[in-house]
């Protein structure tokens, strides 16, 4: 088992296949479910978005976006035991028949979100999948960290309402949320990011405040996975105790633990 600097086993496998079988068969036994916790505090952030700014159909960023599951979860009311279930290996075996079965569930679920959903990600591999399925309308393969968008994608981050991110912060930092909201030419889309506890997230704070934003982290914590085995369990909850986080009750249990920090305009 390889593990990163954070402590966190190596997954990066996952995410550059073709299409999301092996995401999904990795995760499942996993119990990886952070998607489907997001899913009701997106939905009501965009509920809010849109009577507060009156825009009918709000732009999503999403941030790390890999094959584009919370596009799938928040268009199309999919949930992640259906995704699952959908790429468990049972069925089409090759992309073009994933991808035909997946375009047909795009074409005939109506909507539950009139939502645009622009997808960030280092993968082209994901990201091509989620747009060629019909999850995600716009991508942007990139790394932010590195360095600026390039004029092309500057204009498909431009206009974007809302920003969102489940489980990226922490491997992103504040450089690309702050490129991100460079591209919008003054306007400030309101952001969501459930970030895992092991990641500190007050340099992100400080750096959106400067930018005109006031954040808040809703109470509670969100499981996003078991650890992958002991090895990992003990490099998480060592880098917790270096970084001073209590773990009692939480990793020391066995699993992954996030928080959601919302990140609005001041004057909001």
């Amino acid at each position: 088992m390889r593990l990163d600097a954070s402590g966190k086993v190596s997954l990066d496998h996952i995410y550059t296949a073709p299409d999301p079988r092996t995401y999904f068969q990795v995760l499942r036994p996993l119990g990886y479910c952070v998607p489907q916790l997001a899913k009701p505090y997106f939905d009501k952030l965009v509920k809010e978005y849109r009577e507060t700014e009156q825009v009918a159909v709000p732009r999503v960023l999403d941030i790390g976006c890999s094959y584009g599951i919370n596009a799938a979860l928040l268009k199309y009311d999919a949930t992640m035991d259906e995704l699952y279930a959908r790429y468990d290996g049972s069925g089409p075996g090759t992309r073009a028949g994933l991808l035909e079965r997946d375009r047909d569930l795009s074409r005939s679920r109506s909507p539950a979100q009139g939502l645009r959903f622009t997808g960030l990600d280092a993968s082209a591999d994901a990201l091509a999948y989620a747009h060629e399925a019909g999850f995600l309308d716009d991508t942007v393969n990139a790394d932010l960290e590195a360095g600026d968008p390039t004029p092309a994608q500057r204009d498909l981050l431009a206009g974007t309402d809302l920003v969102i991110s489940t489980g990226c912060i922490g491997y992103v930092t504040e450089r690309t949320l702050v490129r991100v909201v460079e591209a919008q030419d003054g306007r400030l889309p309101w952001m969501a990011h459930f970030v895992l506890r092991m990641f500190p997230f007050d340099p992100v704070e400080k750096a959106l405040e400067k930018l005109g934003y006031r954040t808040t982290r809703v109470d509670g914590v969100f499981r996003q996975r078991r650890f992958a085995g002991p090895q990992e369990r003990q490099g998480v909850l060592d880098g917790l105790a270096a970084a001073g986080v209590d773990a009692s009750g939480l990793e020391e249990e066995g699993w992954l633990y996030a928080q959601l920090h919302l990140s609005r305009p001041q004057h909001r």
